[in-house]
């Protein structure tokens, strides 16, 4: 079993717990009073179509690949450094065993900050779009990787009525037929192969002419130094999602406002 499956695994048998403990009525009951209350869905889309490169800043305590990032921060200062430099986007990852993260941080990223928040995670149930709503989620993450294309499909028309943004991750040119069947708004090219935790930047650029036309590009994993980001943006990507380089950062802010080219 590789790490992917391994993830995925145990992300089934997370679920299943918390399926047991709050039934799938609740969260459907609180997503409803969601979106018929104040706290909207925020327009995730639309703030990676804004002109120029959006980032899509992420808080990532610890990952498989580099162990612990980050214990000593409060999530709430962190995402409102990001707003502050000049991200567009914030990606929160809920994964608990493996990234240190907890559903309840979509609640408090959205209560500091007025940026969409993706629930970075590995979805595999309908329970967890649901999940991800009623949480504070304004976007989700789903991994062409992890799922069968039935259940892909089912997903991601679940998200898309309940109002979410989704975010559909490739790795290769085979998943990017998927997509295209999907006829998906919003697609991620993750330079990182999860089978075996290895980057490749280049395979932003190796799988961007196959992108199809009118979707959104995200380039997702490798990326630290402006130069990069700016190789990115001429080449028409849309968005870049950064997580671990501006975490690792003593002062988050000046090295996003760097990133951003926003200055220091």
């Amino acid at each position: 079993m590789n790490v992917l499956e391994q993830i995925v695994a145990d992300t089934r048998a997370r679920v299943a717990r918390r399926a047991a403990a709050v039934p799938l009525e609740a969260l459907m009951r609180a997503g409803e009073q969601r979106r018929a209350g104040h706290n909207a869905i925020r327009d995730f889309r639309a703030a990676l179509a804004a002109p120029g490169l959006s980032l899509i800043a992420e808080h990532k305590r610890s990952s498989p690949s580099a162990g612990p990032i980050r214990s000593d921060l409060a999530l709430a200062d962190v995402v409102c450094a990001y707003e502050r430099a000049g991200a567009r986007v914030l990606s929160v990852l809920t994964e608990e065993g493996r990234f240190g993260g907890r559903l309840d941080d979509l609640g408090a990223a959205r209560a500091a900050s007025s940026l969409p928040v993706l629930r970075k995670d590995f979805i595999v149930e309908p329970y967890q779009v649901h999940e991800a709503l009623a949480a504070g989620a304004d976007a989700i993450l789903l991994i062409v990787a992890a799922l069968e294309a039935s259940a892909l499909r089912s997903l991601h028309a679940l998200a898309s009525e309940l109002g979410l943004s989704v975010l559909v991750e490739v790795h290769d040119n085979a998943e990017l037929e998927t997509v295209h069947e999907l006829k998906a708004a919003i697609v991620g090219i993750n330079n990182r192969d999860l089978t075996t935790l290895t980057v490749d930047p280049e395979r932003t650029y190796e799988l961007l002419p196959a992108v199809p036309a009118g979707a959104l590009t995200v380039a997702e994993s490798g990326f630290r130094e402006r130069a990069e980001l700016e190789r990115l943006e001429r080449a028409g990507v849309d968005a870049v999602l950064v997580g671990e380089a501006l975490m690792r950062s003593p002062d988050i802010e000046a090295a996003t406002r760097t990133l951003v080219g926003a200055g220091a």
